[in-house]
């Protein structure tokens, strides 16, 4: 495993969770009524969930595990190697269903969601984040 490279992935995903965090308006009615907002927050909450897959897919590689099937398997395997805890994983594996949402629009977007990932659940990603520092002894 390239720790270097993890350490930049982790760094990126610091990046993205704190300009969803500058650019998150305070209110849901201010996030339904600006598209430009709309797309710096979704597109940064997917590079996220993105970091996240593939910060996971370097821990795994280095594993006994099986690979995954699914970006939501990544979380699971990570759960099972003691890297993150049943929370982190449940969470986590929430954040790609809305990343699959969001890339692929299998739905619209529904910005009550997305808000709530922006003021709620945004500390996810740093829980994440913390969890792999720890797991490397960064």
């Amino acid at each position: 495993m390239d720790q270097q490279l993890v350490e930049e992935k982790l760094e990126a995903l610091r990046h993205c969770v704190q300009r969803v965090q500058d650019k998150c308006p305070a209110s849901v009615d201010g996030l339904m009524n600006d598209s430009d907002i709309q797309d710096i927050v979704s597109v940064n909450l997917t590079r996220a969930v993105q970091l996240c897959v593939d910060i996971s897919a370097h821990l795994i590689s280095e594993s006994n595990e099986i690979p995954p099937s699914s970006m939501a398997g990544s979380f699971d395997a990570l759960q099972r190697m003691g890297v993150i805890d049943a929370e982190i994983c449940r969470q986590m594996k929430r954040a790609v269903g809305f990343r699959n949402v969001a890339v692929h629009q299998y739905q619209a977007v529904d910005w009550t969601i997305v808000f709530a990932i922006c003021t709620t659940n945004i500390d996810d990603f740093r829980s994440f984040a913390s969890a792999i520092s720890r797991h490397l002894h960064l």
